[in-house]
């Protein structure tokens, strides 16, 4: 077995664009996306051939490097690169250069977004196994008349720890069992609470700071949370708040979709560790001595 896990003599067999975007699509519908989002195909020719696939959270330059050095036919990305209309795609701009080394290495992306954060299992499933939680439903529910309804499916997840520990300790843990990040994990309430259930949500997930106060769950794990917000939450009595880098909250659904892969279509699949967190340096506060008094 290869050390990307994909079967003996799966590169033998040949596989389409088009392929992977239909297994991909039969387990993430982009029907189930938000209506703001852009999911799907962006770069590359359906019929084209796949013999590599790159897993990544976002397309950037040092991920699109990788995709050349692995020999990669298809990024599958979970950030859109073009979220918001541009006018322009030359190589003189940022996303213009990107979108011309992918066409110009043959390497087609594509994109599973909000359809993968709602899908069961998702970005917030993977995430919750990291911290070990059991009885997993979702945190804010699909809604009942639309087209992700049922199943599980949901904005984040909500589960219960193996045995109960206190905040300080759930926050060494989600630091171990994340990926490492100059950001680290940082988190909000008493040290010595003790925290039985959890809400995690993948990416930035202070709208549903309702939700998790709603749920009743001691801890919510998210990314991208901003001072009033979390300040007048935790002013408000609400569950203890922990926060990790973004990247780090989705890169271990990329674990599991390339598992999904080379199961359904037996390509080999890299997943990639690329830190793409904006944030480089972290350096802890170191209080300044106060001058005695006279």
């Amino acid at each position: 077995m290869p050390v990307d896990g994909a079967p003996d003599g799966a590169a033998d067999r040949p596989h389409t664009v088009g392929d992977v975007v239909a297994a991909l699509e039969r387990r993430y519908p982009p029907v189930w996306a938000e209506q703001w989002d852009r999911v799907g195909l962006v770069v590359g020719d359906p019929q084209a051939p796949v013999r590599r696939v790159l897993c990544v959270v976002d397309c950037v330059p040092e991920t699109v490097d990788e995709a050349i050095a692995v020999g990669a036919d298809l990024i599958l990305a979970h950030h859109p690169l073009l979220l918001r209309g541009v006018s322009s795609v030359a190589v003189t701009t940022y996303k213009g250069h990107t979108v011309h080394r992918l066409i110009k290495h043959d390497i087609a992306l594509y994109v599973a977004h909000t359809n993968a954060d709602v899908a069961s299992p998702g970005v917030s499933d993977a995430l919750a196994a990291r911290l070990g939680l059991t009885d997993l439903r979702p945190l804010r529910p699909a809604a009942p008349d639309g087209p992700a309804a049922g199943g599980g499916r949901g904005a984040g997840r909500i589960g219960r720890l193996p045995r109960p520990m206190t905040l300080a300790e759930l926050t060494a843990l989600a630091a171990a069992a994340l990926p490492a990040t100059a950001w680290g994990v940082r988190a909000g309430g008493p040290p010595d609470r003790r925290i039985e259930t959890v809400a995690v949500c993948g990416g930035a997930g202070d709208s549903y700071l309702g939700a998790a106060v709603a749920a009743g769950v001691d801890a919510y794990l998210t990314a991208d949370l901003r001072h009033h917000p979390a300040s007048e939450h935790l002013a408000e009595g609400g569950p203890a708040l922990l926060d990790a880098a973004h990247w780090a909250t989705e890169r271990p659904w990329l674990d599991d979709v390339a598992d999904h892969l080379r199961a359904d279509l037996g390509l080999p699949v890299t997943v990639s560790d690329v830190d793409t967190d904006p944030w480089t340096l972290h350096a802890t506060s170191v209080p300044t001595p106060k001058e005695p008094v006279p």
